[in-house]
């Protein structure tokens, strides 16, 4: 299928430098830094940036593009253009870097984390694999994530979820992670050394648009339900990413004043979920939204 970018502008820490995020990488392995026009021969993108007469410098990640400008302009001027014209090279098919072939593999390491959930084990990759979570129960929901299909190879795998860095693997009883650990690091590091492709085109536009339904459907919620999925967003995701899941917000029932959410990943069906959820969530809402949330019930993904 053929890709269809689009970009998201990005403020950073530096005020002169603002990111372009694409929603598909842009380099396999590499990042690339060009301090002018003549530094970027290899990479047409970045040649046509810096006609642009306020760009100081350029980056190029795996999925975004940064740019250090001169002070003669403010970024509020200008990034909405720069995004534009971004997105049409992007979707000529031109290419972004004339990355040089080499024979030596890309140095790929994968290591096991233990979750919370003693069925979910985490995989870390040392480069990033996706730009957003994806979740799988089974084989036919992998029909685009050639790597989350290759796992259910693997009869003892019962659910994969991928996000940033990382896979959590669901396993069936039958299993021992003592016994298999080992053999689907070994996999996953061989199979993302091999430069194989983690998730199709496809992937990425139905997450895309899911992810512009739900900003349509917030702006449709009530204030306490953006409160609450605002406080989801900044304290508790961050930490239950840390555990290889996901938490997203489902409900808010202003009468009996209860939270529903959907856990994901290693949180999906975890025996110190409902722990996590009194002595964490629950509390927090409670704490910052006094009066608002009585109860937090949780909808395994």
């Amino acid at each position: 299928m053929e890709k269809n970018f689009e970009i998201k502008i990005e403020a950073t820490s530096n005020p002169g430098i603002v990111k372009f995020e694409a929603n598909y990488f842009l380099t396999q392995h590499t990042s690339y830094e060009f301090e002018n026009i003549d530094q970027a021969k290899n990479s047409p993108l970045a040649q046509q940036l810096f006609y642009l007469p306020f760009v100081k410098r350029v980056f190029i990640a795996q999925n975004f593009v940064a740019i250090d400008r001169y002070d003669i302009v403010e970024w509020t001027d200008v990034q909405d253009e720069v995004a534009e014209q971004i997105k049409e090279y992007l979707n000529s098919g031109q290419p972004v870097v004339n990355e040089i072939e080499t024979t030596k593999k890309a140095a790929i390491t994968i290591y096991a984390e233990s979750t919370p959930n003693p069925a979910v084990l985490k995989f870390v990759a040392n480069k990033k694999l996706v730009t957003s979570g994806h979740e799988f129960k089974n084989i036919d929901d992998a029909k685009e994530a050639p790597l989350a299909q290759e796992l259910f190879h693997f009869p003892f795998v019962k659910e994969v979820y991928i996000n940033e860095n990382y896979i959590s693997v669901s396993k069936y009883d039958v299993a021992d992670w003592n016994d298999i650990t080992i053999e689907v690091r070994e996999f996953l590091r061989n199979y993302l050394e091999q430069g194989k492709e983690v998730l199709s085109a496809n992937a990425t536009v139905s997450k895309n648009e899911i992810e512009k339904q739900a900003d349509t459907d917030f702006e449709n919620l009530d204030d306490v339900s953006k409160d609450i999925v605002n406080i989801i967003e900044k304290h508790i995701k961050p930490a239950v990413a840390s555990d290889g899941g996901n938490i997203l917000f489902d409900s808010y029932d202003p009468d009996s004043k209860v939270v529903k959410v959907i856990l994901q990943g290693a949180c999906s069906g975890c025996p110190s979920s409902t722990f996590t959820l009194k002595n964490g969530i629950e509390n927090m809402l409670k704490e910052k939204l006094e009066g608002k949330v009585e109860y937090v019930e949780a909808i395994n993904g």
